[in-house]
């Protein structure tokens, strides 16, 4: 099975979880060919035949409990169809539309508008029909256009709706909400019914029942009840607690889903951009749109530039579809792959395509971890063994008691032949069958991959606050076992709030917020090409007060600059119009924009990465307005002014721009949507150096990843000394040393190797500047196949694939575009790397707390089956009942992994290496511990058992109740062995078990509940559980034997463990 498989030899022998900085896995993981069903070390892009595989393998006892939180397999393979059923109606209905519209006549007369209605003159049934439909006809000769639309829906296309709450209210009321109604998760009800469907629980009702029935006939309701009642109400208190743990489980899981789904967008209200809910947007809303934005809801384009969205969405069709006045249509869930532009919400919720589908199918949130699948491997082994000794257990207590070899409290014989009542035959053989099912119950860990699926929710709760939000299960515990992390610098290492700091402008450094030092036409350029090629916005309030400004931190930085300077925003942008927008692009590393001047002139506008855009130029302005030639002393000059920014950590930005003739700009608009802006012969008009201080406390950050074994690589699309810059600041270099070949390496170099040269100097790099989405792409490709487990973090629409590709995407929740979000696994809503590290402790606490449980569960196991084998074997009679041993498998089981599955992280997690994705599970520190404790439990137990009488001094009492107090004894001293344990596996390697202990009131309450409940067991419900009140004496013996398993775990961590997992010295487990 997987947990002995693949180990890595070498592991220190004072920590149970050190493992190799390698996973040593490809990069097919999850759907490799590996003959073991349970050995998936990825289930992210595992195929539906690889997870059924498994399912099959395993041994499962209730299938609807075990596999509740996997991906639901049928259920998957109709939500596909359902899309593509859906998809293709939504295609046959725009064919339908296209034809029917090529077909109408010029003179056919069109329906007139409908009447006003309400508080608008449209109605939500009329929008709908009309974005649904795609009829730009009606659009323009019913409606007027997006202008007369606007009109109908009351906003204004420049500065949005008015938006104060009584407006709100209208529309809301008017075209219903952003909402789409989800499925109502399921009740506690279904839980309870789904906690019944154990095969063993139901076979123990059952036995419960006839034994009820045959005991109440042959000794009377009165006392004939207790045994058939008892058990009945064991198994249902272990249902009940069962399914209250998996319904508090599920409301977890519904709050983390609504929160994945709840976006943020930017729109335009009263004149000012806003970021709202996506779920707050309404009808008449104007919504800014840029590259990797979602579609909020059905609309219509007002103005855009070099817009393309994706549709394969809702079409199916992977093709990119450009938006212009000839195809204005938006739909709702569709992405923006390129440029930007604005749209009029026509249609919200229930009334957008996108509402329609999302209701038509039900999601299903379910996954399984590579994690989860490997217990399920280790639950069906140990589930084997303990189904076998349940076998043997049955067969042996049954044979001994017809054959007369099981003797009463007196000593007689319980069965002889032909004198035995057949009831009294039927009771013993059903009590029999009870002890032997109950074995299984506790043998078989049906709670062992549960409590992965309990820490997940648990974790993904806390790491809420620490400021990442998990969309993918198992990336939260593939994080503990990332060996690298690829981040970005901007945002993630620093705090991406950028100011302009240095300036040169014309020909000579200045001071970048005096006015005087510019010439009135460089200056008039300036702040042209400032406020027009920019996705940012200036709002300046009416009755005076803060200037508002809006776009990304580069953006921002270099219009508050342009404000300080005395630009008017609003009038700047009305002085020309904008003929074509080059959009930022990542690749390219620049952004252009060509306008129209009132004189007829065209103005074309450059900004970009400033060694970029200094490339194109041949010209600059000089200090007396004239356009003059740059030869190489003045290149040499601007180039050594970047390099000098770049070195004192600024980020460099050129602004340039070069005149046009009218006649060269295509008039016709497909043309002009196709048409190239000139990039050459660019007259440079600044150069900025923007600063973006480091985070507060990321070299701390990066240092505890270092001491965890997880190497940190920048990859920044930023100049080369400015990422060397920061990268020294924030200890990802460690001196000027490392700052050079193949440390510090440039994207194009990598990127101009072979695939087998980017494998060998792939480990080596540390930093790479200047880089493209693809250059990090190649990276992690690399990585992956020299065996890391790679984390990448993110924000752009390009940083998609690698996102998609590493072990772990990291998407930042502030600059993150919708795309980058969604090929994700993990968000980072702070963009702050700290946060990123704080993924990585509680990965590895995930592991740590299945192991504690893993060992606690073990130890219980083992002590319970020999206990109750060698007592059977040896006199035909256990000394745990039915009853006895569902409550102890409560405490093992459901309470067990309440306690041990959510102990925080602790700083101890990142003193070790990262996990191997292969780890043996057992580890040998943990073989060592459980075999200590249950070798000392089944001694002292058996000791008891057998010669209880006379160590408890009983042998003035009866024989029966000699028994019975030497059985109880033996039952509340095995419970308090447990409380005791639980103890030790908080810590397994560790002395110190009380480390920590007050912080988690969870565990310290079910202890507590464990004690209160075993005491009211014991001196309350003795009639139930088969039991006698003990004197305290015997309470005393009974925590003794119990405390006496702290020195021993004392004692054993003395014992040193072997470096090679015990697995290697064993041969392998046949594979299926």
């Amino acid at each position: 099975m997987s947990f002995f498989q693949n180990s890595p030899r070498h592991r220190r022998d004072n920590d149970m979880e050190a493992g190799p900085s390698r996973s040593g896995v490809g990069m097919n993981d999850g759907d490799g060919s590996s003959s073991d069903p349970f050995d998936i070390t990825s289930t992210k892009n595992a195929s539906i035949e690889r997870l059924r595989r498994w399912r099959q393998a395993a041994l499962v006892l209730n299938a609807s409990r075990r596999f509740r939180y996997t991906l639901d397999l049928k259920r998957e393979v109709e939500r596909k169809q359902s899309i593509r059923t859906y998809k293709a109606h939504v295609q046959a209905i725009q064919a339908a539309y296209r034809f029917r519209a090529a077909g109408t006549r010029e003179n056919e007369t069109l329906r007139p508008p409908p009447p006003p209605t309400g508080d608008f003159a449209i109605g939500r049934e009329q929008l709908a029909l009309l974005t649904r439909n795609h009829n730009v006809l009606a659009l323009h000769q019913e409606y007027g256009g997006v202008n007369g639309l606007s009109n109908l829906l009351k906003t204004n296309l420049e500065k949005g709706i008015q938006g104060d709450d009584p407006d709100l209210r209208k529309r809301s009321a008017a075209f219903g909400s952003n909402k789409i109604p989800l499925k109502k998760g399921r009740s506690f009800w279904m839980f309870l019914w789904e906690s019944w469907q154990d095969l063993t629980l139901i076979i123990l009702m059952i036995a419960a029942v006839a034994s009820l029935v045959l005991g109440i006939k042959t000794e009377g309701i009165k006392e004939g009840w207790y045994d058939g009642g008892s058990i009945a109400f064991a198994v249902i208190l272990v249902i009940v607690v069962t399914a209250i743990s998996d319904y508090k489980q599920s409301l977890q899981f519904q709050n983390l889903n609504q929160e994945k789904r709840n976006i943020h967008m930017e729109v335009i209200r009263g004149g000012r951009r806003i970021e709202i809910s996506i779920y707050d947007i309404v009808v008449g809303d104007v919504v800014p749109l840029n590259i990797g934005n979602q579609v909020p809801a059905d609309g219509i384009l007002i103005s855009g530039h070099s817009l393309a969205v994706d549709e394969s969405s809702m079409t199916g069709e992977s093709k990119i579809v450009h938006k212009d006045s000839r195809n204005p249509f938006l739909m709702s869930g569709c992405k923006i792959a390129d440029g930007s532009g604005t749209m009029l919400v026509t249609s919200v919720g229930m009334n957008t395509e996108w509402g329609l589908l999302m209701s038509s199918i039900s999601e299903d949130t379910g996954e399984e971890t590579p994690l989860q699948v490997r217990l399920n491997g280790v639950a069906t082994l140990i589930g084997i063994v303990g189904l076998s000794v349940a076998v043997s257990v049955l067969i042996v207590l049954l044979v001994r008691y017809f054959t007369g070899h099981t003797k009463n409290s007196v000593g007689n014989p319980q069965f002889i032949a032909g004198k035995t009542k057949a009831s009294d035959a039927i009771d013993a053989a059903i009590k029999i069958a009870t002890v032997a099912v109950t074995i299984v119950v506790v043998a078989v860990p049906e709670g062992l991959p549960l409590a992965v699926t309990l820490t997940l929710a648990y974790s993904m709760r806390k790491m809420m606050a620490d400021k990442a939000l998990v969309r993918r299960l198992s990336a939260c515990e593939t994080m503990g076992s990332a060996t690298t992390i690829c981040s970005d610098k901007t945002g993630t290492l620093t705090l991406n709030q950028m100011t302009v700091v240095e300036a040169y402008v014309g020909e000579k450094k200045i001071d970048p917020s005096d006015k005087s030092e510019f010439s009135p036409m460089l200056y008039t350029l300036l702040i042209e090409g400032i406020a027009q090629n920019t996705t940012g916005s200036v709002y300046m309030p009416e009755g005076g007060g803060d200037v508002e400004v809006s776009g990304s931190p580069t953006e921002k930085a270099i219009l508050f600059w342009g404000v300080k300077l005395g630009m008017n925003f609003e009038a700047v942008r009305t002085e020309s119009s904008v003929i074509h927008v080059f959009p930022f692009n990542s690749e390219k590393k620049r952004g252009g924009v060509a306008l129209q001047l009132p004189d007829g002139q065209v103005h074309i506008h450059w900004k970009g990465a400033a060694e970029i855009v200094l490339a194109s130029c041949t010209m600059y302005i000089d200090a007396t307005d004239r356009v003059v030639m740059m030869d190489e002393d003045k290149m040499m000059f601007f180039k050594n002014a970047i390099e000098n920014m770049a070195t004192g950590s600024l980020r460099c930005v050129a602004i340039a721009y070069r005149s046009s003739e009218s006649e060269e700009v295509p008039s016709d608009e497909e043309q002009l949507a196709l048409w190239a802006l000139p990039e050459n012969d660019l007259v440079l008009l600044a150069i900025l150096g923007i600063k973006d201080p480091c985070r507060p406390g990321v070299k701390d950050a990066v240092r505890l990843c270092q001491n965890a074994g997880v190497k940190v690589r920048m990859v920044t699309g930023d100049n080369v000394q400015t990422a060397k810059a920061i990268a020294l600041e924030s200890g990802i270099l460690g001196s000027d040393a490392d700052a050079t070949l193949p440390y510090l390496i440039e994207g194009k170099t990598f990127r101009d190797y072979s695939d087998t040269q980017r494998e060998e100097i792939a480990e080596k790099i540390s930093v790479m500047g200047r880089s493209s989405p693809n250059d990090k792409l190649l990276l992690v490709q690399a990585l992956r196949r020299k065996g890391h487990v790679v984390a990448v973090t993110g924000d752009g629409t390009n940083d998609a694939p690698a996102l998609h590709e590493a072990d772990v995407g990291l998407a930042m929740g502030i600059a993150g575009t919708e795309v980058a979000k969604e090929s994700s696994d993990i968000i980072i809503l702070d963009d702050n790397f700290a946060s990123v590290v704080k993924v990585v402790r509680w990965g590895r606490s995930v592991y740590a707390n299945i192991q504690k449980f893993i060992q606690f569960q073990l130890t219980v196991n083992v002590a319970a089956l020999i206990i109750n084998v060698v007592a059977a074997v040896s006199s035909g009679d256990v000394p745990l009942n039915a009853v006895q041993l569902l409550w102890v498998n409560l405490i093992m089981d459901t309470l067990g992994a309440l306690a041990l599955a959510t102990e925080p992280p602790t700083d101890h997690l990142m003193q070790r290496p990262p996990v191997g994705r292969r780890e043996s599970l057992i580890t040998n520190i943990m073989w060592r511990n459980l075999l200590i404790q249950a070798l000392y439990q089944v001694t002292i137990l058996l000791v008891l058992h057998f010669g209880g009488r006379s160590v408890l001094n009983l042998k003035g009492d009866t024989t029966e109740h000699a028994n019975k107090v030497k059985n109880t004894l033996i039952f509340n001293s095995f419970v308090f062995c447990q409380v005791f344990n639980e103890f030790n596996a908080r810590k397994p390697d560790e002395f110190n078990v009380f480390k920590g202990i007050t912080k988690n009131y969870l565990f310290i309450g079910i202890v507590g509940l464990t004690v209160v409940l075993q005491v009211i067991i014991i001196e309350f419900l003795g009639k139930f559980s088969s039991t006698v009140k003990l004197s305290w004496s015997k309470w005393l013996i009974s925590i003794v034997i119990g405390f006496m398993s702290w020195p021993l775990a004392v004692i054993g961590k003395l014992i040193p463990v072997p470096e090679t997992p015990l697995s290697e010295f064993f041969p392998r487990f046949p594979r299926r």
